[in-house]
């Protein structure tokens, strides 16, 4: 592996403090022993649920005390640079040959700059692809998916018609992924200039018309019910959007479906645009160990450590180079994902976007549960915005 910075004798007194989020932050102690072994270094992981890291995040900023590495979700990386929290990095990134910016696919550098430098590094890409029950979507007329948004409502209505207990599409609505793809695939662009006003673009209404309609029609599930892979294994959930980590879990908690079940790049409507996701890694600002903490994050963005990471966590690489691998390129589902981030895009690169999006699901039951008109529900949504900019 290509390393770089910090030698073994420099690092052979100290200890990193990493702050790894979700199921990923379980697994890392045990698979940076590679790592501490050929640089004499001690990796302390600390391993954070993702319901919990925002919060203890902003309790280490305002303490000034913080890991020396952190891992953090894309969206966060505007937010907490505009605090102040995070090193800026661009001045080091020469220095370590795997932290190029080039290595990585362009969405998900899109989210490591803020006010023209760099905060962050690629570390996990994350994107949406459909999931879809071949067998049941052979059945009404779409054996290798629906193609487009149109195709999508067709097969959701005639799969709904099956009967009582049964819908077309499962759709998370604590997610606010499913609605801002919708958006980028009806040919909405975010622009930072214009501020709320980006909501009063007709085809974000659109986008968020055809979200209701799911729910509006009976073709998704509006109460809660069946956890997503019960509904997919018995077929009343035949189609819903996820990313690589349902792959596994589905051959193993639904091994009975093999063969009946495929995935396929997103539904188009101007296009096919899905999320850049994923999770950075960063340095806190008050570190007094960037080298070793540099060196750690270059070991960890290595292609082949990213594909060994994978085959430890099944998480994605954000390095090119790494989809090369016999892992990616021979494995039809991951394939999919492979070609889906051809079409990504990151969500707005601005320190208000979690409050935006949370914002926004409020809306959305508003209208799927409340019966809210949808233009006074956008309406007061972009006067919600305004207020959120503005502060």
């Amino acid at each position: 592996m290509a390393l770089s910075g910090c030698s073994s004798q420099a690092g052979a007194d100290h200890t990193i403090q990493v702050w790894a989020m979700g199921s990923e932050g379980k697994q890392m102690q045990a698979f940076v022993k590679g790592f501490e072994e050929e640089h004499n270094m001690k990796v302390d992981v600390l391993a954070i649920p993702w319901g919990d890291a925002h919060d203890k995040l902003l309790t280490a900023v305002a303490a000034g005390k913080g890991p020396d590495v952190l891992q953090v979700g894309n969206t966060w990386v505007a937010e907490f640079a505009e605090a102040g929290a995070f090193l800026d990095l661009t001045e080091h990134l020469d220095k370590y040959p795997n932290l190029n910016p080039d290595n990585f696919f362009e969405s998900a550098t899109a989210t490591t700059i803020y006010d023209e430098k760099t905060y962050a590094i690629p570390y996990i890409i994350d994107t949406r692809v459909l999931f879809y029950r071949s067998d049941l979507l052979a059945e009404v007329g779409y054996p290798n998916g629906p193609e487009t948004w149109d195709d999508m409502l067709d097969a959701a209505k005639k799969l709904t018609a099956r009967g009582e207990g049964n819908f077309g599409f499962d759709i998370d609505k604590g997610s606010h992924h499913i609605p801002m793809m919708m958006a980028w695939e009806h040919g909405w662009v975010y622009d930072t200039e214009k501020g709320a006003d980006n909501f009063k673009d007709p085809k974000f209404k659109e986008a968020m018309e055809l979200y209701s309609t799911f729910f509006a029609e009976g073709l998704s599930q509006l109460e809660a019910g069946k956890e997503t892979v019960q509904g997919f294994s018995d077929g009343t959930y035949p189609m819903f959007i996820s990313g690589p980590y349902m792959v596994n879990t589905i051959k193993e908690q639904a091994a009975d479906i093999e063969g009946k079940w495929n995935v396929r790049v997103m539904p188009k409507a101007e296009q096919n645009t899905s999320m850049a996701g994923g999770s950075h890694f960063t340095v806190f600002e008050g570190t007094d160990k960037v080298d070793e903490a540099l060196t750690f994050i270059n070991y960890m963005t290595d292609p082949e450590t990213q594909v060994e990471w994978y085959k430890a966590a099944s998480t994605l690489p954000t390095t090119k180079s790494a989809w090369e691998d016999p892992m990616f390129a021979n494995d039809p589902f991951m394939k999919v994902f492979g070609e889906q981030l051809n079409s990504t895009q990151p969500f707005p690169v601005i320190a208000e976007y979690e409050f935006i999006a949370s914002e926004l699901l409020k809306t959305l039951e508003q209208v799927i549960r409340g019966g809210e008109d949808i233009d006074k529900a956008l309406e007061s949504y972009q006067e919600e915005v305004r207020k959120i900019l503005s502060d």
